[in-house]
């Protein structure tokens, strides 16, 4: 199967690293179904930016965190694109800002059901479609991770480092899991990028810590998720790539 007939899921696509990962993904031949929540004018424009380019790309609402709407999500694509070959697990959120003592369980919750729970069950249903076991002809996955799972978010995102850790773990052992089933399992470990993931003023504060002294750019993730997605990695699973700019 060749790149220019693959079909790429790539969940929270309507900003940010996830619509550089949809723009550059076209440019490359993937038809791509652009997953957002609840901003249909921002997912709407991505796939515009697709089509005016010559590729191929549908917007695609759902909620990850709903087993019912990722069933929708994966169902939706085979009905307009085809069977998913490649997903990025790329939504998330940043979830409650500030020390564990003042955290409460509703956020928490909504944190791990998007950043964790999401993730997996579109793996799921990734899984179900691509593994030579159930029928598929394999595929690839790429998680999209953080290097605060290495760095631990101390004072101010611990909870959001620990969703990123447990999908490090994910990704080593789904890797070893779906390896004899055509499918290769990998995740960018993404340092500061200028998304609007951060509130207000964050970047400012954190990029003096930072050893570029600058924040990364979307595409600059884009391009390794790309790279993993692609045959050039073709002997890569189970690899955990940081982009962080030495950090």
């Amino acid at each position: 199967m060749t790149e220019a007939s693959q079909v790429l899921i790539v969940t929270g696509g309507s900003r940010g690293i996830g619509a550089a990962i949809a723009i550059g993904a076209a440019r490359r031949g993937y038809v791509v179904a652009v997953n957002y929540k609840g901003n249909r004018a921002r997912a709407d424009a991505v796939v515009a930016s697709i089509v005016k380019a010559g590729g191929k790309a549908v917007a695609i609402a759902a909620n990850v965190a709903q087993e019912s709407e990722v069933k929708r999500l994966f169902a939706e694509c085979d009905r307009t694109l085809g069977r998913v070959d490649a997903l990025v697990n790329n939504a998330g959120i940043l979830g409650p800002l500030g020390r564990i003592d003042a955290v409460t369980a509703a956020p928490l919750e909504e944190l791990f059901a998007i950043n964790v729970v999401g993730a997996m069950l579109c793996t799921r249903e990734a899984v179900q479609r691509m593994s030579t076991k159930h029928g598929g002809s394999g595929g690839a996955i790429v998680n999209v991770t953080s290097a605060l799972a290495r760095l631990g978010g101390a004072g101010e995102t611990v909870p959001y480092a620990a969703t990123k850790a447990a999908l490090d773990t994910f990704t080593f052992g789904l890797a070893q899991e779906v390896a004899t089933e055509g499918i290769r399992v990998n995740a960018v470990s993404p340092g500061i990028v200028d998304t609007e993931l951060h509130p207000a003023g964050r970047l400012t504060r954190l990029l003096p810590g930072a050893p570029m002294k600058r924040a990364g750019r979307p595409d600059e993730v884009a391009n390794a998720v790309l790279w993993l997605l692609s045959p050039e990695a073709s002997y890569v699973s189970g690899a955990i790539l940081g982009i962080s700019g030495a950090r």
